[in-house]
């Protein structure tokens, strides 16, 4: 247990053969320690209180998001957000599998209903892929007249705790799930990562060039996270 101020802050300590401590701040607001397997108790305390600031504010958060949906059965009559709205999903049997976007619903034509996740999900990541590209190239450039540069190649890969990442070599990844987003929310993140390429770290510096390159991002990032939820 460590404290910060007047605020008790309960954690999770795993140890491992490492040589530096990591803290992380779980979905569900748990703090995660990862310690090397020397480290002392105090010392561990210690990093976690003066991490206190820090992790106060990711749990409060945290607190804002949305609670989990129920598990998808991917069934007629399932809402589902595509592009900022939700639509309802209607399955139809067919020998042409694929999936059409008409007057409010997602109709997936499948062979047989258990295809209907690879179908649907299969649609989505190609979606994904498609409108993240289209995105991109408007954001590089607007980012280029602050300086940042890309080729604009990126990859797809579904997070638990993150819409996207970028990699000190200036590799980024997005979440596929952001096709459930509105556009203006996908450049955010798009923009957010891309900041990155100048200010690697979440510093002050980097928060005042994402303020110049995007003024309203916390309405956006607000925005995102309240319409769509990442995979748990």
């Amino acid at each position: 247990m460590a404290e910060y101020g007047t605020t008790r802050i309960p954690y999770l300590l795993k140890r491992m053969e490492r040589r530096t401590l990591s803290i992380e701040v779980k979905p569900d607001g748990t703090v995660q320690v990862t310690a090397p397997l020397d480290a002392a108790e105090h010392e561990i305390r210690w990093k976690v209180e003066k991490r206190g600031s820090w992790i106060l504010r990711q749990q409060r958060e945290l607190a804002k998001l949305p609670p989990p949906l129920p598990e998808r059965r991917y069934v007629s009559g399932e809402s589902w957000r595509y592009l900022g709205r939700q639509h309802r999903l209607r399955v139809l049997t067919g020998d042409a599998e694929g999936v059409r976007v008409i007057r409010g619903e997602l109709l997936v034509t499948t062979k047989s209903p258990e295809r209907v996740p690879r179908v649907l999900d299969h649609w989505l990541r190609a979606r994904a892929q498609a409108v993240l590209t289209d995105r991109m190239a408007a954001c590089l450039e607007h980012a280029g007249h602050f300086g940042v540069q890309h080729s604009g190649d990126f990859s797809l890969r579904l997070m638990k705790t993150q819409w996207g990442s970028c990699t000190r070599a200036g590799r980024l990844t997005f979440n596929p799930r952001l096709i459930q987003a509105p556009k203006d929310c996908m450049d955010y993140v798009i923009l957010h990562e891309l900041c990155h390429l100048k200010e690697f770290s979440h510093s002050a510096a980097y928060y005042q060039l994402l303020g110049r390159v995007l003024p309203d991002w916390r309405r956006r990032w607000e925005r995102l996270n309240r319409l769509v939820e990442l995979p748990q």
